[in-house]
């Protein structure tokens, strides 16, 4: 019978083995951590994104005012637009838009919300929407509503 702890090791194995054997031009990527004026002022141990050769990852984002640690007042709707707005921006200083995201997952304090954040969610979406997950939880960072990651094209 197979331990949970043999289990992890072989889970490690073969995550080692599928590295060692990315082809080349996919292994020598650069990777870049790049974090705004903003974040970095406020002292925060994250970057705002990261890009992989086309592909950049947002991290997580909250509802916010820019260069704050203060949410967007007005509730779940409020929160969804500035959530968004911060997302936009991070796109954009990076090369990206929001036409280029295709994928996002969105966390929520109260999965009740989920059809007031959707009638916002969509207003930022023109041409398509992105794969999208979603769940509930808990102790989402400055008490949010809502945060939102999102992964999206560049260059």
């Amino acid at each position: 019978m197979q331990t949970s702890r043999s289990r992890c090791h072989a889970l490690v194995g073969a995550l080692v083995l599928g590295a060692a054997m990315l082809p080349a031009h996919l292994a020598a990527q650069n990777v870049e951590y790049l974090q705004s004026a903003a974040t970095g002022s406020m002292g925060l141990p994250f970057s705002d994104a990261v890009r992989v050769g086309n592909m950049l990852y947002l991290s997580g984002q909250v509802g916010n005012l820019p260069g704050q640690n203060r949410l967007a007042p007005g509730g779940i709707q409020a929160e969804t637009r500035q959530t968004l707005e911060n997302i936009k921006a991070v796109l954009e200083a990076n090369g990206s838009a929001m036409d280029r995201v295709v994928k996002c997952l969105v966390m929520m304090a109260d999965i009740a919300e989920w059809p007031a954040m959707n009638e916002v969610y969509v207003t930022f979406f023109d041409k398509h929407f992105p794969a999208r997950s979603a769940f509930a939880g808990t102790g989402l960072a400055l008490g949010a509503r809502v945060e939102i990651e999102c992964m999206a094209t560049v260059g």
